[in-house]
């Protein structure tokens, strides 16, 4: 609709000598499907240039449009003067065709134009397993991969992890206490160490490969090896666990690498240049006042360690130095106070903070029969993404963290998961999926429809009926529902929309024989099936899931 408007209205105002330069014909649908189906306000944003009254320019647009009846019903001017649009069934039921040629690729547009992006999302330390919190991360960074990659960007997925500091040390300590442990119980262990199951386990894995020989080296050679042994076990279990999701990322950045290779040093170096750095009380501060902030941070405590903003600047003055012109970040609720420090140093650096973009997700609360899950079965304080997808498995698992805004907070109800029936939103879209290609099976089985050979001639004007319209409808507006979660970086609205495709799918089905005599009728049905079938597939593609042909 709006590229065939834009096409109609812009030759209308070029007639009618209007400078549209500096104000961009846009269209959007009225929240009121009785105002038509598509509406703009060119008229009220030209009024002012022309001096004219708003309903007046429209009058004046509307009377140059050269727009055939057989698409467009009705034009309207209305309020202060917008102008509606209403459009023809047949102009809805025409694009079904061109919808199935596409096939696999509808939905996929080119807004992006290429632009290298990068879509960094989980970073997690090694340092123990994925939790719940992870999961919605992942599910939410992947799926904003994808989209943006139907959308026409070069993207890069990207894991920031860090595996030096006091908590890889604790990590040392902890493995190391556990593999003494195994030889002699009454050995100590460290105070913060990391109590869960999973370093006992990696513990007992170290014995098998060492033996007793650590227990004769030095303290210092006896951690380092700890630390190395079980970074590594965690780390691929962290990669096993993702790709149980799907998740499998491009690049993974040692935080480390920013200290080796010198960038930490350049950075101060950088801001002290340009006195935006100061010592104070043995600590650097950056002085983010002078940034537009509230106060000056310490970036180099009096210990002589960095504090996280360091490293986070120097990290995205190389995502910007490696040609990145569209920076994606997905954090937690718990990096939002930071989020402004380190964009103020990214402007300080030179760079155009604007092109980075903060998705921040809030956290999750797993619920099984109305209470809060706590505990793990195998950890001490928290339940691991694994031991979720073992529960629920892993569709589940990303369409649940996918189908709430990643603004709100998340409950995540074990039981509804788990459910096989419409009440469960990933059932009841795999569901439609699976009945409509039910259907197609039926149709081929009895020889009156081959979804490769039946859909020339197709006369799609037979599609009369309010609920093969209202498909139709929505099945065409799947395009544009890409480039609304491209825009905004909101998978949600995909989730919501798949919906909604079901339950226009389900609503045509019982409300239509599809598989009938009348074979012309039939055959319009059944492309109409296809064309839904196609939907589904394309959205469950990029939300990460499985869209099964049985159920």
């Amino acid at each position: 609709m709006k590229k065939y408007l834009a096409e109609k209205v812009g030759a209308a105002l070029v007639t009618l000598s209007y400078d549209t330069t500096t104000t961009p014909l846009v269209f959007d649908k009225p929240k009121d499907e009785a105002h038509g189906d598509i509406t703009t306000n060119i008229a009220m944003l030209l009024a002012k240039a022309v001096k004219k009254n708003p309903r007046l320019v429209g009058q004046e647009i509307v009377g140059r449009l050269e727009i055939d009846p057989k698409f467009v019903s009705k034009v309207e001017i209305a309020g202060p003067g917008f102008i509606n649009f209403s459009f023809t069934d047949e102009f809805f039921t025409s694009q079904i065709g061109a919808l199935l040629a596409q096939s696999e690729g509808f939905g996929k547009i080119n807004t992006g134009g290429g632009k290298k992006t990068q879509v960094e999302y989980v970073s997690a330390n090694p340092t123990g397993p994925l939790s719940v919190g992870h999961g919605r991360q992942a599910a939410v960074g992947d799926t904003i991969a994808n989209i943006l990659v139907w959308a026409g960007y070069d993207v890069t997925r990207e894991y920031y992890y860090n595996n030096a500091g006091r908590q890889m040390r604790l990590l040392a300590e902890s493995t190391y206490a556990r593999y003494r442990q195994l030889f002699d119980d009454s050995y100590g262990f460290p105070e913060e160490g990391y109590q869960g199951d999973y370093i006992r386990h990696i513990a007992e894995d170290l014995k098998k490969l060492r033996s007793d020989s650590l227990i004769a080296l030095p303290m210092e050679e006896a951690l380092s090896v700890s630390k190395d042994f079980a970074e590594q076990e965690l780390f691929q279990a962290i990669k096993k666990v993702l790709a149980r999701m799907g998740v499998v990322h491009d690049v993974f950045f040692n935080e480390d690498s920013l200290y080796k290779t010198g960038k930490i040093e350049e950075v101060i170096s950088e801001f002290r240049r340009k006195d935006l750095a100061y010592d104070q009380d043995g600590a650097v501060w950056l002085k983010t006042t002078a940034l537009g902030l509230d106060q000056d941070r310490v970036i180099v405590k009096s210990t002589g360690e960095p504090t996280y903003r360091l490293p986070d600047i120097a990290y995205h003055r190389e995502k910007f130095r490696r040609g990145f012109e569209l920076i994606v970040d997905v954090f937690g609720a718990d990096h939002i106070a930071t989020i402004p420090d380190v964009l103020a140093g990214v402007k300080a650096l030179g760079y155009d903070p604007e092109k980075v973009k903060v998705v921040i997700h809030q956290f999750v609360t797993l619920k099984r029969d109305g209470e809060q899950v706590k505990m793990s079965k195998r950890l001490a304080n928290f339940v691991t993404l694994d031991e979720l997808i073992d529960e629920v498995g892993s569709d589940a698992v990303r369409f649940f963290f996918l189908m709430r805004s990643t603004s709100s907070h998340l409950e995540f109800d074990l039981n509804l998961a788990k459910e096989q029936s419409e009440k469960n939103p990933v059932y009841y879209l795999q569901y439609a999926h699976a009945r409509i290609a039910s259907i197609l099976r039926f149709a081929e089985e009895q020889g009156t429809f081959q979804a490769s050979t039946s859909l020339a001639g197709i006369d799609y004007t037979l599609l009369k009926g309010p609920a093969e319209i209202a498909l139709t409808k929505l099945l065409l507006d799947f395009p544009e529902t890409i480039e609304l979660c491209s825009q905004h970086l909101e998978p949600h609205r995909l989730t919501t929309y798949l919906q909604d495709v079901a339950a226009a799918f389900h609503k045509f089905y019982h409300e239509h024989r599809i598989v009938i005599p009348e074979r012309e009728l039939a055959n319009a049905r059944l492309a109409l099936c296809l064309a839904a079938k196609t939907v589904l597939a394309n959205g469950c593609k990029i939300l990460g899931i499985s869209a099964p042909e049985r159920m």
